[in-house]
């Protein structure tokens, strides 16, 4: 039986097990690529908000308050720092799950876009739990929190809160973070850790021009300007939060634009 495109993405976001979830986005991309699955008109409403994906029962979730700074300089220092990347890119896997079955009634080209990016976030998810092994560690031995999936709650009603808030801030802070994070790592000797976030820093790059593209065809359908209103947004949602330094050339590549940067710059 022909299943939708929303069906095949709620089945991939509510997979438990991350092993499970990895290979629903792969059979999701596949079926994706073969054309079996539908864009059904009549399921466009049938989206229900997810107060919890499927995750599984570890890690422990706690307030990011009562988590300990991960310092590299100990081995379980330097296992917590690699397993807080990875629970990053598995919560990354179900955000972006979670566009496609959410948002509906899109051209086809938003549904490709975001199993493109879950496939990619799920490969990070992989490379980084399978370097926490080489470690001595598994994904689920240190605690973790939710902010992520919060976010992904709090903009589930509406795409143009959902592109300007999940991948123009928190998926754009990525690109800012990563390479002071890869030095990190080589002078710490783990040369495997800093080749795998240069691999998800260039991929990142292109979930962000992704979600740049789908917030400003959000605006041009509202008729508002996308600059004014990602400014008036961060103020509303996420005041004080958002921080520099700026990776300028590479957001400029995501598609931001200098005038977006220097109004970040000012808040």
């Amino acid at each position: 039986m022909t299943t939708t495109v929303y069906e095949a993405a709620h089945e991939a976001l509510m997979a438990d097990d991350p092993q499970a979830k990895q290979a629903a986005v792969s059979l999701l991309a596949q079926h994706w690529a073969d054309g079996a699955l539908l864009l059904d008109e009549d399921d466009i409403d049938a989206a229900v908000s997810i107060a919890d994906p499927g995750r599984p029962v570890r890690p422990p979730l706690v307030h990011p308050r009562a988590l300990k700074p991960r310092k590299l300089h100990s081995p379980q220092g330097h296992a917590a720092f690699i397993h807080a990347l990875a629970h990053i890119e598995f919560n990354a896997i179900n955000l972006a799950l979670d566009a496609v079955y959410r948002f509906r009634g899109l051209p086809a080209d938003f549904y490709a876009d975001w199993i493109s990016v879950a496939k990619e976030e799920a490969y990070h998810f992989r490379l980084l739990a399978e370097h926490l092994q080489s470690l001595g560690f598994c994904y689920g031995d240190f605690p973790a929190h939710s902010g992520l999936w919060d976010m992904a709650q709090r903009t589930d009603a509406d795409l143009l809160l959902r592109m300007a808030l999940v991948p123009r801030v928190f998926e754009a802070r990525g690109l800012d973070v990563t390479p002071p994070m890869i030095e990190r790592l080589k002078q710490h000797g783990d040369d495997c850790g800093a080749e795998i976030l240069g691999v998800i820093l260039h991929d990142e790059v292109g979930h962000v021009a992704i979600g740049n593209r789908w917030y400003h065809w959000a605006c041009k359908k509202r008729g508002v300007d996308p600059a004014e209103t990602f400014v008036s947004l961060i103020r509303e949602y996420l005041p004080g939060r958002v921080k520099g330094p700026f990776h300028v050339s590479a957001r400029l590549e995501a598609g931001f634009t200098e005038q977006e940067l220097k109004q970040l710059e000012n808040l």
